[in-house]
């Protein structure tokens, strides 16, 4: 089965889980949508998550991998970068509510305060919404993207109408005395302009690998920058990247495994089906000096047929794909002649439904698997599992 692989096994104090219920820290738990388990102990709320994807690849995958890794765990509060708020006005209420939804989806949380925002934003809840019910389009602003960097935060104002020169000096003037950044949004994506003209660079540093990944409000960028660090740190110790090999990384985003990956000598190719990220993820490689990744654009739900990056054979191959996984590129991944795959999961039931098609049908074994605490307090279940061709 090729060399030894040295696994961060799982340890019994790591997933041991005495404590129960808890007080949960938030005043709002219970109503509030962004959070679902804040009455679990950190340590029970991990140990929920691996007993899950345990579940879901006996369950459904059929299997259960070699080794479970230790979890991956970090800070459980103000740890989220990334999120989108909901803004109404509420007539009964006689102001402005700026919150997640609640559990029941309908309305907006009435909240003052929150535990896992970036605490750069957490801190200006209240001052949001006085600010937003000051405006003259108070009523057409129904949302709020969260996109925080280490150094700049900033909030995307959603508006269904354009700001008279009121509202624009009110947003210039929360921006001045809050330190965020604030860009404006009048349709789509692709419509995000700052509110002051010049560019604002959010980035997050990834140290172990001397790279900073710079990052456009509306990129998707994985919630958790801490956890994010140590989730390279071990794709990289995993996969182990050489001078020599080729590395293909699918659904590669901005390139935050391509990058570090192509620092320790390794030729990499990272395809992605957003063509703006793809764009960012070149960019970044220059920014950085690597000249051994190359990115390319592709739908990767479709048969990808004779796509050139696919032409040359790779020795390990990395997938990091959404909630649907990445079945349709399975056959191309054992194709390949790639001897080992990472598998990155934002859902245990399509991780453990494509372990199985690898294990029981394309070669492969797998060898380790465990869970992360990318989103702690919550139901999501990140995870990954290594996979090395049988011979």
């Amino acid at each position: 089965m090729g060399h030894q692989v040295s696994f961060p096994e799982r340890t019994p104090e790591r997933t041991l889980a005495t404590s129960g219920d808890i007080e949960p820290k938030c005043p709002h738990f219970g109503v509030c949508g962004g959070c679902s388990l804040q009455h679990l102990a950190p340590a029970e709320q991990i140990s929920a998550k691996q007993g899950t994807l345990e579940q879901n690849f006996a369950d459904i995958g059929g299997l259960a991998p070699q080794t479970w890794f230790a979890p991956l765990t970090g800070p459980v509060w103000h740890y989220r970068r990334k999120a989108r708020l909901s803004v109404r006005y509420v007539f009964k209420k006689e102001r402005v509510l700026v919150g997640f939804r609640e559990r029941a989806g309908r309305y907006v949380t009435d909240m003052s305060e929150c535990h896992v925002l970036d605490d750069r934003v957490a801190n200006q809840l209240p001052a949001l919404s006085s600010l937003i019910a000051s405006l003259d389009s108070y009523r057409r602003i129904p949302q709020l993207e969260v996109a925080c960097g280490d150094e700049v935060a900033s909030l995307v104002f959603r508006h269904l109408d354009p700001l008279p020169g009121s509202d624009v000096e009110k947003l210039r003037n929360f921006a001045r005395e809050s330190g965020i950044a604030v860009f404006l949004q009048p349709g789509g994506p692709d419509s995000i302009r700052p509110l002051e003209p010049g560019e604002i660079e959010l980035s997050y540093a990834l140290p172990a690998y001397g790279l900073r990944i710079q990052f456009a409000p509306s990129d998707f960028i994985q919630v958790n920058g801490e956890m994010n660090r140590q989730l390279v740190d071990r794709a990289v110790e995993l996969l182990e990247p050489r001078s020599g090999d080729r590395i293909l990384d699918l659904f590669c985003g901005l390139g935050n495994f391509t990058l570090p990956m192509a620092k320790g000598g390794a030729e990499t190719v990272g395809v992605e089906g957003d063509a703006g990220l793809v764009a960012s993820a070149r960019d970044n490689a220059a920014r950085n000096g690597i000249d051994t990744a190359r990115f390319h654009c592709a739908d990767l739900t479709l048969d990808p047929g004779d796509a050139p990056w696919l032409l040359k054979p790779f020795d390990k191959v990395l997938v990091d794909p959404p909630r649907s996984g990445a079945q349709e590129m399975l056959p191309h991944i054992a194709a390949s002649g790639a001897s080992r795959l990472l598998y990155v999961s934002c859902d245990p039931s399509s991780l453990a439904r494509d372990a199985g098609m690898l294990v029981h049908d394309l070669g492969f074994a797998l060898l380790g698997a465990g869970v992360m605490d990318m989103f702690p307090h919550t139901g999501h279940v990140e995870s990954m599992a290594l996979f090395e061709r049988r011979v």
